[in-house]
């Protein structure tokens, strides 16, 4: 019947790419670059513009003309981490100490600022050549400081696993690995692997003219040779003026999105989706109608923006590309172009009177201020959408200002507008969207339905499709398949890489197609899921494809040589190809490059145990654990593979804890089932009860429970389970027999034959089990 020995199904998750960065990719590119000083002589109206500007000091040295400038206050002392920490400027210096009550521990010079806008950061210098994030900033509209990483907190309540705040040595905090590239220009980061040292360089703070328009040595030597009358055929620089809209908009999302760099550069003019991978609602800093719910840029609100379809607006519509505001005077400037109906009876569009002095920005682009004190535009232009913030907890722009108000209140005056009903469309995707993340996938079919509607915005269906990731069913496969052929790049990469580990001829002839696709992002995402089919499946022809795309996906996982991920995600890769060590060794970087992370520790310790080497198996879980004493994934694996190991106490308790954290954890459950028997048969009931509940797919849960009701003896119940879980599969011929054992210990010889002449009239029935049920019958009908 039912076998005493645990059944190791070790369950880890392979993450394709993260989704986590938000740096711009360091401009390493061919050419001389003279600096913005060297624009002054031709350009000087253009860089006193320019000098002043948020780029123009995006990034400042700490001297005395910084100090002279800006005249910031000595801070309070502020308590991080159990320290006081206090800021104090002189004349020339900035100076960070750090006590424990009165006992000095640490002084810290604070050598650059960054920002200034609405808060300033600043850094100090730490081994190996980091520059840090000091552990208090300064809050340019509220005139306070504050603990700046507490700032990073922004999930809260029932509906997200709420934040703890990272330590503010933390390598998230890291000048050179979380925001370097976006405030300096012509970045080369210099990261030494053997010694995890940075050597990073830069030409230039903050963000010069050569950031838009390439290096600007040709373009002097050009100008300086010509002669008198003479124009030059070529002025050796990127000319802007003549970008697309979507060139202005990928140029300036380079900095301004959340995004993951999949090449070692960028030069303005190029295809966004040929450099970075974007951030979607998959990501819980976004609320499920895609708000934003913490620093998440500007791009993937941008792409939802209904304005962007039949029309050039761009980013240099509004902004210059020093990042002024061209409409500072006029803020209803741009959208007059289009919407003149509007502004011809604003009352009847606002519901607010002239003298209210509302502009198009109030409703359709509110600022909101993060924990962080950071004030960020909602550049989707959608409306406000108060039935929003009442099932999802968003922000909207009515209750922005009616502070006093509730968003039932503004929901109510809304839905009484001849218009009421706008916001509907956007709820029924917003929902879905919080049930893919919920792994509910009760209304998947309408989820398809987005993903294969032409008309869904990109950003709605890409998210949709990544979060099926988590989804089991196979009838998202032709979906995914549809999706290669969306118009959406984006789209399209997502897709691609939802279809890796699906190994069928139909898949495998569509990712070969979009291994040529026009777009990197896509090519490297349809090698990175193709590779998972054996080299030996393709021809000549179609390895030579996959070959040349898979150099593509090799260098978007070594352009940033300092991040964990690309080294997990090259451990994938590895470990798809059958390469072992390097799949070790790309895990081990990994974990060892950021010691917080997790799923190398998971990954590696499945290929530990894969070769034999289970101490360093469980070396890796438990680092794993002691991590995040909580995470679902490792605690399951841990207590699989101590139980293979014999050590039933240790492993019973790693069970629990998994099956803590997820009450439908079915492996789990059904592990400690098969644990707790000898010894408690009422607990390995009610865990054998929680795996068939939570997994009534999976036959062998079910057989399990009906395996325990009759040791309990619960006949009944168990004639039950197997009648129920036959119904649902009618060919597990091991609950047949177990089934048709129940029905002879009884003497109901006819049952028996019954059952199994029922079985053997299913079709699918292997030979095997047909002949065994053959010969069952002749053995009953041989004793009546």
């Amino acid at each position: 019947m039912l076998g005493r020995g645990i059944n190791l199904i070790v369950a880890t998750v392979l993450v394709i790419f993260t989704y986590s960065c938000t740096q711009r990719n360091s401009s390493q590119v061919a050419g001389e670059y003279s600096g913005s000083e060297s624009c002054i002589e031709c350009h000087d109206k253009f860089y006193k513009l320019w000098q002043p500007s948020y780029h123009g000091q995006a990034m400042m040295p700490v001297n005395s003309g910084f100090i002279a400038k800006h005249r910031l206050p000595d801070s309070q002392p502020i308590e991080v981490e159990g320290h006081m920490f206090t800021v104090e400027f002189r004349d020339s210096t900035m100076m960070l100490y750090e006590k424990d009550g009165d006992k000095l521990i640490k002084t810290y010079e604070v050598l650059w600022a960054m920002g200034g806008h609405n808060v300033y950061c600043f850094l100090t210098p730490f081994e190996k050549g980091k520059l840090q994030n000091i552990p208090l900033a300064y809050d340019a509209n509220g005139k306070t400081w504050f603990n700046y990483p507490e700032s990073g907190v922004r999930h809260f309540g029932d509906e997200y696993p709420e934040d703890e705040a990272l330590p503010w040595k933390d390598a998230m905090y890291a000048f050179n690995t979380g925001c370097y590239s976006c405030h300096i220009s012509q970045l080369s980061s210099n990261f030494d692997l053997s010694t995890e040292t940075y050597h990073t360089t830069w030409r230039e703070a903050g963000i010069n003219c050569e950031t838009c328009h390439g290096p600007g040595g040709e373009h002097i030597r050009i100008f300086k040779n010509l002669k008198e009358g003479e124009e030059a055929k070529d002025i050796g620089l990127i000319v802007t003026s003549t970008f697309t809209p979507e060139q202005n908009t990928d140029a300036c999302a380079t900095c301004h999105s959340k995004m993951n760099p999949i090449t070692p550069s960028y030069m303005p003019g190029d295809k966004y989706f040929d450099n970075y991978n974007l951030t979607t609602l998959e990501d819980l800093d976004f609320y499920p109608d895609g708000r934003s719910l913490g620093e998440n840029y500007t791009l993937t609100g941008w792409k939802m923006n209904p304005c962007l379809e039949g029309s050039d607006l761009n980013c240099v519509t509004c902004h210059t590309s020093s990042g002024r505001d061209r409409n500072k005077d006029n803020p209803d400037n741009s959208c007059l172009q289009c919407h003149t109906d509007k502004a011809e009876n604003i009352q009847a569009h606002t519901g607010h009177k002239k003298e209210d002095g509302l502009t198009c920005l109030s409703c359709h682009m509110p600022k909101r201020q993060f924990v962080g004190r950071f004030l960020r535009s909602d550049h989707s232009f959608r409306p406000p959408m108060p039935e929003a913030t009442i099932q999802f907890g968003s922000p909207n722009a009515c209750n922005q200002c009616h502070t006093d108000k509730s968003p039932e209140w503004a929901n109510k005056i809304v839905k009484a507008r001849p218009n009421g009903n706008y916001q509907e469309e956007t709820l029924k995707w917003a929902q879905l969207i919080k049930e893919a993340r919920d792994n509910d996938w009760t209304n998947v079919d309408k989820m398809y339905k987005y993903i294969a509607d032409s008309e869904t915005n990109e950003v709605v269906a890409n998210s949709l499709i990544r979060l099926l990731a988590n989804c089991t069913l196979d009838s998202k496969i032709n979906i995914l398949l549809e999706a290669l052929n969306n118009k959406s790049e984006l789209v399209r990469s997502s897709a691609a890489g939802g279809l890796g580990g699906i190994q069928t001829a139909k898949v495998k002839d569509a990712l070969l197609k979009a291994c040529e696709d026009e777009i990197r992002l896509v090519r490297i995402q349809a090698v990175n899921a193709i590779l998972t089919f054996p080299e030996n499946s393709f021809t000549a022809e179609e390895l030579s494809i996959v070959q040349k795309t898979e150099k593509e996906y090799v260098t978007s996982m070594t352009s940033r040589l300092d991040n964990w991920s690309n080294h997990y995600n090259l451990g994938i890769y590895y470990q798809n190809k059958g390469n072992v060590d390097e799949a070790l060794n790309s895990y081990e970087t990994a974990a060892r490059l950021y010691p917080e992370s997790m799923m190398p520790l998971i990954n590696s310790s499945v290929l530990y145990s894969y070769v034999g080497n289970t101490e360093k198996a469980e070396e890796n879980l438990k680092k794993a654990v002691e991590v995040d004493p909580e995470n679902e994934a490792a605690n399951l694996n841990l207590g699989l593979l101590l139980a293979e190991k014999g050590k039933m106490g240790e492993a019973e308790k790693a069970l629990k804890n998994a099956l803590k954290v997820n009450p439908e954890q079915a492996v789990a459950a059904y592990n400690l089932s098969v644990i707790t028997a000898p010894r408690d048969l009422n607990a390995a009931l009610q865990y054998a009860k929680i795996a068939a509940d939570a997994r009534p797919d999976e036959p062998k849960y079910a057989y399990t429970l009906a395996y325990y009701q009759m040791e309990n003896n619960n006949k009944k119940q168990a004639v039950t389970t197997l009648k129920t879980l036959l119904d649902k599969n009618p060919l597990y011929y091991t609950a047949v027999s177990f089934l048709a054992e129940i029905y002879l210990r009884d003497g109901k010889k006819q049952d028996a034959i019954k059952l199994y002449e029922k079985t053997l009239k299913t079709e699918g029935v292997s030979d095997q089990d047909k002949a065994g049920i053959r010969q069952a019958i002749a053995s009953i009908q041989q004793s009546m």
